[in-house]
């Protein structure tokens, strides 16, 4: 209703906007057992006010009744309402029983009494039957009817634990099953629903199990000789002796380790041979059979076939004994001879107890490692790199040399370039000129020869790239040619050619003087000192002489000294190089002219006034 209005017929609003209607969940689980709990919130979720009123207060609310005289009379609260699946959850009643099954195929046997837990769970009033296991039965055990509820007639109804009692046969689809006992749960919930429960009965058991259990009487073993004795006293005692089977004496023969099974239950032999990985041999592990063993045969008439399927006890004279095998022995088994060179400690002890032998060295049957023939490498060849030619001694399918990726990573595209002259008495090679160039990446030297026009040699490669080793360096330590070899004026023997460096590639200066740390520092300075005079030359005309003047003033010294007599040059440079000691590419007027003197060239005044001139301007 409305606020101000009697709760009356006529007065109550109903909501129209409302449309859930559910009641709130009041059963819950905790720990695996259910509960029930007071509801969290209203019918169609809505707010429940806290109640002012105890527990008390609202009892006797619940109670009270409309009376005129004698004022309102208290009743006892009503008990608060439980589900049967709350009050009866994980309470099972349980009954011991056992039902009579026939046995129409056996002689031994009419009938067999099986015994089963019958369970009956309060919570659902649902039924199972379980029959316990047994082991080597022979038997389909453990769940025979799966829990549900079961039904006792044909008029729908169920069984009830009320129609369950002890000493009572309880037909279920077709098969009787007698209660005999149950547990004491169960015993005091049929006792406090007022059922009188019967007094138990004694579990009857199997007659044809009970007759198996009972132990079978001993067998008197006779004094005399009993052909089972000795299977009775030697079942699973064997003796094992380690042997090798020499077999040298056929094609691609072996010494074959062997292992030999003495079994004492029988006097039977079996061989066995030890194999190893990768022996190069059929992995089969039984090389004779468990079988019996001749030792000598009986001298047989010459018309006997010799080759019979079975040998019986009439045609051999004597079989092998425990007496036949010891350690140092020889034994041949069907024609093959083994030597024995050990046995084990089971062994020892039987032949210390029987035999009385106790001296069980072992032989050495190891053989001598074969001495290593030491490996001589042939003589290079020439064809190849020494590298790639060695792995042909080394393994019959050759495999490429390993190469160092991380330098020709880092070297990759870095190429040092050098000119070089053929040294060679042939006078048409004087003027050859070569390009060697040397790759860092993989330390291979190429060279190329420029093509002259009307030379009447053909240019193009003339060594294609691979490594070049040092003159005296042998195949087993080859030595091979690096940058640091490389300076200007020094000889490269390639293959029988000789090669005289006359230039290097600006690169390979720039190169080396990055690198100062990694090269001699003669070789640095060699190639720096080849760049000196270009690197002035370069100055002088960046310096602002005009190019042309002083291209004209070359003209002129060129005229001037061919007027003279000829004159050896490269000692005119060295006397150049030698008193410009700080290698700065210039000499003061005086020492020209002593060196003019010191070769008799004569210098013209106005020649040298010129140069002055222009080595003023240079000097800026």
């Amino acid at each position: 209703p409305g606020p101000g209005l009697p709760f009356l017929p006529g007065c109550a609003i109903k909501d129209p906007t409302k449309t859930s209607f559910h009641r709130p969940q009041t059963l819950d689980f905790k720990n695996g057992y259910a509960f029930s709990r007071l509801p969290r919130e209203g019918v169609g979720g809505d707010t429940l006010f806290a109640n002012q009123l105890s527990q008390d207060e609202l009892d006797d609310l619940c109670t009270k009744g409309a009376t005129l005289t004698y004022g309102q009379v208290k009743r006892s609260a009503p008990s608060r309402f439980t589900p049967a699946f709350v009050a009866y959850d994980k309470k099972v009643l349980k009954f011991d029983a056992y039902f009579m099954e026939e046995v129409p195929i056996s002689a031994e046997e009419h009938y067999r009494i099986r015994q089963v837990g019958l369970y009956y769970y309060l919570e659902d009033d649902s039924m199972c039957i379980i029959e316990p296991k047994v082991k080597n039965s022979g038997l389909l055990q453990g769940k025979l009817m799966r829990r549900h509820r079961v039904p006792k007639n044909e008029h729908g109804d169920y069984y009830h634990w009320k129609d369950l009692n002890l000493g009572i046969d309880l037909t279920i689809y077709g098969r009787t099953y007698r209660l005999v006992n149950c547990d004491s749960f169960t015993k005091v919930f049929l006792e406090s629903q007022g059922i009188v429960v019967n007094p138990p009965e004694e579990l009857i058991t199997d007659p044809y199990t009970e007759k198996h259990r009972t132990p079978a009487p001993k067998r008197i073993v006779p004094a005399g000789p009993d052909p089972f004795r000795q299977f009775l006293a030697y079942d699973t005692k064997v003796l094992r002796f380690y042997a090798i089977w020499d077999d040298t004496n056929c094609d691609f023969g072996d010494h074959h380790p062997c292992i030999i099974h003495y079994f004492l239950a029988d006097d039977t032999v079996e061989v066995r041979e030890v194999h190893k990985r990768n022996d190069g041999r059929d992995p089969f592990p039984v090389l004779m059979r468990r079988q019996r063993l001749p030792k000598i045969f009986v001298d047989k008439n010459k018309n006997f076939p010799s080759c019979v399927l079975e040998i019986t006890d009439h045609e051999v004279q004597e079989w092998y004994s425990p007496k036949d095998f010891a350690i140092g022995k020889t034994v041949t088994l069907l024609g093959r001879t083994f030597l024995i060179y050990d046995c084990d400690k089971f062994t020892q002890d039987f032949y210390r107890e029987k035999y009385g032998i106790t001296d069980f060295q072992p032989l050495d049957v190891n053989k001598k490692p074969l001495e290593k023939v030491p490996q001589v490498i042939p003589p290079y060849n020439g064809f190849g790199i020494p590298e790639d030619s060695l792995q042909n001694c080394l393994s019959l399918f050759p495999k490429p040399p390993r190469k160092d990726i991380i330098k020709m990573l880092e070297n990759n595209l870095k190429v040092l370039r050098y000119q070089v002259a053929l040294e060679s008495p042939v006078p048409e090679d004087k003027n050859r000129r070569f390009i060697l160039s040397y790759f860092l990446s993989d330390d291979t030297i190429g060279i190329y020869e420029p093509p002259v026009r009307n030379s009447g040699i053909l240019g193009g490669k003339y060594l294609k790239r691979t490594k070049v080793t040092k003159p005296g360096s042998t195949p087993e330590n080859p030595i091979y040619y690096e940058p640091s070899d490389f300076t200007i004026g020094s000889t490269i023997e390639v293959f029988g050619h000789r090669f005289i460096i006359t230039d290097a590639d600006e690169y390979v200066l720039n190169y080396l003087e990055r690198n100062a740390e990694s090269f001699p520092a003669a070789t640095v300075q060699s190639i720096r000192d080849h760049f000196l005079p270009r690197k002035v030359v370069v100055e002088t005309t960046s310096s602002g002489i005009p190019r042309k003047d002083l291209d004209e003033l070359i003209v002129e010294v060129q005229k001037e000294l061919k007027l003279q007599e000829p004159f050896n040059t490269r000692q005119f440079h060295e006397a150049f190089h030698h008193f410009d000691k700080e290698g700065s590419g210039f000499l003061d007027k005086t020492r020209f002219l002593n060196i003019c003197d010191r070769f008799n060239v004569p210098s013209s005044t106005i020649l040298l006034k010129k140069v002055r001139w222009k080595g003023c301007c240079a000097c800026g």
